[in-house]
């Protein structure tokens, strides 16, 4: 046996949106690897029999195939490809027995989703143009050449970690023809996008979701569903409550849609609930799930998972019951909500995170993805009311099973306020009688929750011999809605006493060494480092990813800049003292932690001057310090960051640990 590596990366297989044929007798989904000579990562397809057995590539090649799709018979699949040499993924179908994939769109923007008419004879997209002067540019070599000469900005959302600079076009819902590609576009306008599309059952009618604001990049919460004809026309809005909706589905007779959405439109961190109305109109929504006070939604971490956040609800065959994913204390798993009750029953427990569910058409099966905290991530089914889920992939068992990891116990203690939910990971060959330096991993969001899935860092790191602990302070989602909205206008404090008492608790371990203890955390989880820094000297060394430093600057430079809500809602030209006082970077003056600084040049979501900022105060200060950045990265660079960077990241981290503890 031996420890895990940071170069295990390299063999770190991922698997994702696993989908279910009609008859529940094939599984498919999509696999990705990575090319170790040139760095490029390319996806596949595999199928793999839902009662068992050995999966096999469906398809082949050098490129990104995502987004398969059973057609309603299960003899075809759309799919998204690149293929010979394109940059521009299109749409393929393939028979489903096997065969040549043919293209059926030659399109000029991006597709973000792809849904089959019930009859089969038509795709329902989500599709977005590009720029006219991009396609002029690409389409003249001399232009092409020369690149963008400059950006003419309009918009206040122009730009998107993880995408780069945002086309103008607004993403539009289409149909294509599966016979001869035939588009038709159903809706357009320069104004706002719509998305979250699906069809009615009899195929006649779409539901989507689109935003109805005076500015829908300010007004991110004025969502409405509306319904139109399939064939095009106008589109009639469906009253509900003002604030956000997402994923509207309409019961098996169409008289009900049932959507994810959170009523308060000026608290962006709302926790999402299942809501249901009637397909005419003629009621109020009714809230589902407010008196379960659960997220639903899918947010717990991981930094190797390829699963969507996403929560799409779904019917059961008698429209009696509506499937969803919940969040709670680690976990993410799947339940039953009676829709005329709202009575909520598990299907799926934990511990672990479900993600990605399909069904078969007769809803009595259902495919997912599942990770927990020593499995990276593989593809289940389970019949939904006999329960015995079985295990369809191990694309990970391999190289997993000549790995040690060390032992990760559950522990809740008393915080200060609260009760506190955590987990210490103890190194692979750990000896009680030894004591271990340990370290504080602080997660980000922060309406996210660490706990039962996959973290390839904390046990990279337990197998270098530390003892690694993590917590979800208050913030966090998982805990009901109090617990999150706990750090409104006070984005520190709270937390800050929650990870401080956590801390507490683990350094007073008999085999844990408290003169040598480490604190890192990426994005909110860099934030509440820099804080920790800034109020405590307790810590022998500190290492800030992608963190937040100056929230006085970060709310101009991020994509996000609907943060300002934290802060009382106020912009930074009203409220420039809480801005300040909730900034790390205001107490320097008290930092003296050996402090590591990690960055990627490409993150939009926290830009680089961030780190930037803290890096050049800390040495001016004299802080020992040092800034590690990655170029080309984004936010997302521990979890799909190029793999020889992630693994540089890794190595950093361990290196300025051993050096400074």
């Amino acid at each position: 046996m031996r420890v895990i590596q940071a170069e295990d990366l390299y063999q770190l297989q991922t698997v994702n949106d696993p989908q279910i044929s009609p008859d529940g007798q094939q599984v498919l989904y999509v696999q990705q690897r990575v090319d170790r000579k040139t760095e490029k990562k390319f996806t596949n397809l595999w199928l793999v029999p839902g009662d068992g057995g050995t999966p096999r590539q469906f398809t082949f090649g050098d490129q990104r195939d995502s987004m398969p799709r059973w057609s309603p018979d299960g003899k075809q699949i759309a799919f998204l490809s690149t293929r010979k040499d394109e940059k521009q993924a299109q749409i393929y179908l393939i028979p489903a027995d096997g065969g040549e994939a043919r293209p059926l769109t030659a399109l000029q923007g991006s597709v973000s989703a792809i849904s089959w008419s019930p009859d089969g004879t038509r795709l329902l997209i989500e599709f977005r143009r590009k720029d006219a002067d991009a396609i002029e540019r690409e389409q003249d070599e001399d232009k092409k050449n020369l690149g963008v000469v400059a950006r003419h900005i309009t918009r206040l959302r122009y730009k998107a970690d993880g995408v780069g600079f945002l086309p103008q076009e607004r993403t539009h819902l289409w149909m294509v023809d599966v016979a001869d590609g035939a588009l038709t576009q159903l809706t357009a306008g320069d104004a706002r996008d719509e998305g979250s599309a699906s069809w009615s059952p009899d195929g006649a009618q779409i539901v989507y979701v689109t935003n109805t604001g005076d500015d829908p990049d300010r007004d991110i919460h004025a969502t409405e569903i509306f319904v139109m004809p399939a064939t095009g026309g106008e589109a009639r809005r469906i009253d509900a409550f003002v604030g956000s909706k997402s994923s509207p589905v309409f019961s098996p007779d169409g008289r009900w849609i049932a959507f994810i959405g959170g009523e308060d439109k000026d608290r962006f961190w709302r926790g999402n609930d299942l809501w249901l109305v009637p397909a005419d109109g003629g009621a109020p929504a009714q809230n589902l799930t407010r008196r379960h006070d659960v997220t639903v939604s899918n947010v717990t971490l991981s930094d190797v998972a390829g699963y969507s956040r996403d929560v799409q609800p779904v019917w059961s065959v008698d429209g009696k019951r509506i499937f969803i994913q919940i969040s709670r204390h680690g976990s993410t798993t799947l339940h039953a909500v009676d829709a005329a009750s709202g009575e909520m029953t598990t299907l799926l427990a934990g511990p672990g995170a479900v993600g990605d569910c399909t069904f078969d058409a007769a809803r009595s099966r259902v495919v997912y993805l599942h990770t927990t905290q020593v499995e990276p991530g593989d593809i289940w089914i389970s019949a939904l009311d006999s329960g015995a889920p079985r295990r369809l992939t191990a694309v990970n068992d391999g190289w997993l099973g000549d790995v040690q990891f060390g032992s990760c116990e559950e522990v809740w203690i008393d915080g200060v306020q609260t009760r506190l939910q955590g987990w210490i990971i103890t190194p692979p060959d750990f000896d009680p009688s030894t004591r271990y330096p340990a370290i504080l991993e602080i997660h980000g969001g922060p309406m996210l929750q660490y706990g039962h899935s996959f973290m390839m860092e904390f046990h990279y790191l337990a197998a270098q011999g530390y003892v690694v602990f993590f917590t979800n302070p208050r913030g966090s989602q998982g805990y009901g809605q109090d617990f999150v909205d706990a750090n409104f206008n006070d984005f520190g404090g709270k937390a800050y006493e929650d990870l401080m008492a956590w801390t507490d608790h683990v350094a007073a371990l008999p085999y844990v060494d408290e003169t040598r203890l480490g604190v890192t955390g990426g994005s909110y989880g860099g934030y509440m480092t820099n804080w920790i820094i800034g109020h405590t000297d307790r810590f022998a060394a500190a290492v800030t990813q992608r963190s937040l430093t100056n929230l006085t600057s970060f709310n101009g430079s991020s994509d996000i800049w609907i943060f300002q809500q934290m802060f009382g809602g106020k912009p930074v030209y009203e409220s420039l003292d809480d801005y300040w006082r909730q900034s790390p970077i205001a107490y320097v003056g008290n930092m003296v932690t050996p402090t590591l600084v990690i960055h990627s040049e490409q993150d939009l979501r926290v830009a680089i001057e961030q780190g930037e900022q803290l890096f050049v105060a800390l040495k001016l200060k004299g802080v020992d310090t040092e800034m590690v950045r990655f170029p080309e990265e984004s936010h997302g660079l521990s979890r799909g960051g190029r793999t020889d960077r992630r693994i540089v990241r890794l190595g950093h981290i361990l290196r300025w640990f051993e050096e400074k503890m």
